[in-house]
């Protein structure tokens, strides 16, 4: 979990920066897109979609724009036709990769996951190699100062939580649930006063690699690269690198 746990909390921050370029709405509109045409426009029955309208929310996007993505994704408005491609591989040190994308032209995106993965330590692997080393699940983070252990335990538990535990690092306790129970689970946690600094459907590694020195340098070069490739949806990946490379990154 501590590769999951330190990147998210580097991926938020790039979040608030992102957003203020504008870019974070290229992707969230493209998930919005092809979740709405995928599993249909109303959020109460299609999980994806309300994760993803609720991340456009969070990103201030207008309420219009997150309308209008919906409507092209279920074909009341025309748009363009994206596809949801899967890539494996493998990052520096032998790192487990799985990088999701959401595109309008596979040609491209092939091209430049392969370009950016060779130029960092990596290498692009056939379908199937790294995903047995993953769990989907649902995923809900809470500071650690500031919720009761105990509480959140028994709260989490009765609305059909999986498991709750503290992380690697110490920081947050981690809610863990079935991805058709994500949202529920969250809502009502919500409801009894805990408020997730986190919450996310992820990819979460059985194991991880640990990297030091130019290796985890790279890695989280790749990792930061991937996702401003406006392509990349989600990137997924099992190292583990110390907290001091990580915060001086």
């Amino acid at each position: 979990m501590s590769g999951h746990n330190k990147w998210s909390t580097i991926k938020h921050k790039k979040a608030k920066e992102d957003s203020k370029r504008g870019a974070i709405f290229t992707k969230l509109i493209k998930e919005l897109t092809i979740a709405a045409r995928e599993g249909g426009g109303n959020p109460e029955s299609n999980p994806r979609l309300r994760v993803a309208i609720e991340k456009a929310k969070e990103a201030n996007m207008p309420k219009q724009n997150i309308e209008k993505a919906i409507k092209k994704g279920t074909g009341e408005l025309p748009g363009v036709a994206y596809e949801d491609v899967t890539y494996e591989g493998y990052g520096p040190g032998g790192v487990a990769m799985i990088i999701e994308t959401t595109t309008d032209n596979r040609q491209r995106t092939t091209a430049s996951v392969r370009h950016l993965l060779s130029k960092y330590g990596g290498s692009l692997g056939e379908n199937g190699c790294v995903s047995w080393m993953f769990d989907y699940v649902g995923y809900i983070a809470f500071d650690k100062n500031s919720t009761d252990e105990e509480s959140l335990f028994e709260a989490a538990l009765e609305a059909g939580a999986t498991d709750v535990k503290e992380s690697e690092d110490s920081s947050v306790f981690e809610v863990i649930t079935d991805v058709k129970d994500f949202m529920s689970v969250k809502e009502e946690l919500q409801k009894q006063g805990f408020e997730p600094i986190d919450a996310e459907l992820t990819k979460i590694p059985q194991n991880t690699v640990k990297l030091e020195g130019d290796k985890a340098i790279s890695m989280l070069k790749l990792m930061s690269a991937l996702e401003e490739d406006e392509d990349v949806s989600n990137v997924y990946a099992n190292f583990d690198i110390p907290d001091e490379i990580m915060e001086k990154f």
